[in-house]
């Protein structure tokens, strides 16, 4: 019988077939224009829902999975660099497809696609949006309308992240893991033809635009009660590719190996449960872009881009919902754009959603 199990490694989700996921911290940019990618500024923590039985709320614990702290407005990335094998994974927001901007389905589909390709795809910055951008995930309170769950269903539910793994069949994986195989023979009769000087061995994956230290985390139980729920709407727009999968629908398993709901908590409400502080609020853009840190850009050439969504491409900024409460923006120099490319814990409890 297939492993469903999907723990916590550090500050890592891993899903079965060798998914892994990590939630970024990040600088939140303007809502008018295209920009360049953002940094990554630290891991999200996350704590399993299971291991506060006595101070979350009761919903969470229906619905299980895991959860991690994020203020008003902040702005987060998912990086799925150390995915070890190829996987389609769906991304949800508040059940609402990420890719897609379809309702939450326990099956795949191409038209449109409802999933992201992995390791091909090394992170997810918002919602596939226009072509060859996203919009940047931005966390929200719900009850305003301003998630991307409400705007495109017109209720707010669910909120939080869905995660759902689905690895390839059997015949599929033990085909691209003789691939890999072969690649690797090549590689070590390559480099022995060189003498073992200036070879270069392949990397699954690009890695992750995280330049800057992660920020330092600082150090009550109380009855459950109901928590202020929070959920992601979108920012700024920024140059990124959701790539289209190359392919076919049926070389991937009918059913998902692993799923895991992710519950964003308010500090004060992170407080409250676990005992610990959230991190402290990111540093600005302004402060980050004068001291002459990186911005990444991300091209491949090999790959296809999925056509905007309508759905999704319509879904408003935060701001339009919250006002703006941006400092004036400072774009990066040129030289601050960087490009890229050309053991684990107790088993996370699975609920009801």
């Amino acid at each position: 019988m297939a492993d469903t199990t999907v723990r916590i490694d550090g500050n890592t989700l891993r899903l079965p077939g060798g998914v892994a996921v990590r939630f970024v911290r990040t600088l939140r940019l303007p809502e008018t224009g295209t920009h360049a990618l953002p940094p990554g500024l630290g891991e999200f923590p996350v704590r399993r829902v299971a291991d506060y039985p006595d101070t979350v709320p009761e919903a969470w614990r229906a619905r299980g999975g895991v959860m991690l702290p994020v203020y008003l407005r902040e702005a987060m990335w998912l990086s799925f660099a150390g995915t070890t094998e190829p996987a389609a994974l769906q991304v949800g927001v508040g059940k609402v497809c990420a890719v897609s901007g379809r309702p939450w389905s326990d099956r795949l589909s191409r038209e449109p696609q409802n999933y992201v390709v992995l390791p091909r795809q090394p992170w997810l910055d918002g919602i596939n949006s226009g072509k060859g951008t996203v919009r940047q995930f931005v966390a929200v309170p719900l009850g305003l309308g301003a998630t991307v769950e409400g705007q495109v269903t017109g209720e707010e539910v669910w909120g939080g992240v869905q995660l759902q793994s689905f690895p390839l069949k059997d015949e599929e994986l033990a085909r691209w893991r003789e691939e890999q195989r072969r690649r690797a023979e090549q590689v070590v009769r390559s480099v022995k033809t060189a003498g073992a000087y200036g070879a270069a061995m392949p990397v699954a994956a690009p890695p992750a635009p995280g330049a800057a230290p992660a920020p330092a985390a600082a150090a009550g139980a109380a009855r459950p009660r109901a928590a202020a729920a929070m959920g992601l709407g979108v920012g700024g727009s920024m140059r990124q590719e959701v790539y289209r999968d190359d392919r076919s629908v049926r070389d991937w398993a009918r059913k998902p190996a692993g799923r895991v709901f992710v519950h964003l908590v308010t500090p004060p409400e992170w407080r409250r449960i676990t005992g610990e502080a959230a991190p402290p609020s990111p540093v600005d853009r302004a402060a980050y872009t004068r001291a002459g840190l990186p911005w990444y850009d991300y091209y491949d050439q090999d790959a296809e881009d999925l056509a905007p969504i309508d759905t999704l491409g319509a879904v408003q900024p935060v701001g339009d919902w919250l006002g703006d409460d941006h400092d004036p923006w400072q774009e990066p120099t040129p030289h601050q754009v960087k490009p890229l490319k050309d053991t684990p814990g107790k088993p996370i409890e699975d609920g009801d959603w």
